[in-house]
């Protein structure tokens, strides 16, 4: 099956190839301002990431509480939101639960109100970091570009809250959501890192419970392994992540996924092709140590019948996408996904006179 993009757009490859680059103006080898940030983060991150990894686990997780609050201003001064962007917070108690998260509806997109499309945002983390308002800019980049107002979610987060807490919030979110009366198929659902993985899990979930399914699907840098396993493998064969150093990652994500079987279904989520899947996008940088996971993704949805188009940006690290001022590739590919999200969308049928 092959999308064609609006406007002008190259058309998006069938749902088993890469998507070719010279298509879309990018640079093969990446830009050159990536490639020099890439090369001054892997000599800053790298041995805070192994001295973090040399560390006793349980002073690894009081790292992680001390240190998430800087982390985040960080990221959060790195990603700014657009001019014009509204945010508007929820906090609300549904079946049971607590709904946290806000809305972002950026100066080009239309108020959110059901009947109309919007996105349903799953922010990364490692499980155990970032928030809505960490991702706000992206969020809101990529709302802009869609003219769609996006809920962005604040899960619950690990050391603190383990697993399988983000995604019973990820459940939760979507299921208030179409009780504000938002058609599944109106919702595009996106998200990068471990919000694929809550993605992913929302899928399984939806069909096991005959919940709808959404419309469509964006995915940045998904996790696919929680165990960490596919990613160690992939550094080991020789991929130099700038960012991710996998060993520690690794240890880092067991503390929200802790004693969790690594084989229980919403750990390994197994797709299947009754579950009716959305159409799907995935994008990650070729030089993660996760593009193992983003192609394992790619397999898990085609293998189950359904449509996904894989990209590998050249020269790119995790979650490019949320740092334009870092990488001339991050609005190239966010404007790549808005397409995307445009050309899936539902067919609307007037109503007879």
């Amino acid at each position: 099956m092959s999308i064609t993009l609006p406007s002008g757009g190259a058309p998006m490859p069938p749902a088993d190839d890469e998507k070719p680059f010279g298509s879309l103006g990018v640079d093969p080898h990446g830009s050159r301002r990536s490639r020099a940030v890439n090369a001054y983060l892997a000599r800053v991150t790298w041995p805070m990431m192994l001295a973090a990894g040399r560390s006793h686990p349980l002073v690894t997780a009081q790292m992680i509480q001390r240190t998430r609050p800087g982390l985040n201003r960080t990221i959060e001064r790195l990603s700014p939101p657009p001019s014009g962007t509204q945010v508007e917070l929820v906090r609300e108690t549904f079946r049971g639960g607590q709904i946290r998260g806000e809305w972002v509806t950026g100066r080009r997109a239309a108020d959110p109100q059901p009947g109309t499309r919007i996105i349903y945002y799953l922010h990364g983390s490692g499980y155990v970091v970032c928030s809505p308002r960490t991702h706000r800019g992206l969020v809101a980049r990529l709302g802009n570009r869609t003219e769609l107002s996006a809920f962005s979610l604040d899960y619950r987060l690990g050391p603190e809250h383990p697993w399988p807490c983000a995604g019973n919030d990820a459940i939760r979110g979507y299921r208030w959501l179409l009780a504000q009366g938002y058609r599944a198929e109106d919702i595009v659902v996106a998200g990068d890192s471990a919000g694929g993985h809550l993605a992913l899990d929302l899928l399984a979930v939806n069909h096991a419970t005959r919940t709808p399914q959404p419309g469509s699907m964006v995915l940045f840098s998904p996790l696919y392994d929680p165990t960490f396993d596919l990613a160690v493998d992939n550094q080991r064969s020789g991929v130099h992540d700038p960012i991710i150093n996998a060993v520690t990652a690794r240890k880092i994500l067991r503390l929200y996924t802790r004693s969790a079987d690594p084989d229980h279904p919403r750990m390994r989520i197994r797709l299947t092709p009754e579950m009716s899947l959305p159409k799907t996008l995935i994008q990650y940088g070729s030089l993660e140590v996760m593009g193992a996971d983003a192609r394992a993704t790619h397999d898990e949805i085609v293998g189950a019948g359904g449509v996904s188009v894989i990209q590998a940006w050249p020269d790119q690290g995790h979650v490019f996408q949320l740092m334009p001022r870092l990488s001339t590739e991050a609005r190239q590919a966010v404007d790549t996904a808005a397409r995307f999200i445009t050309v899936t969308a539902p067919t609307r049928t007037e109503p007879a006179s």
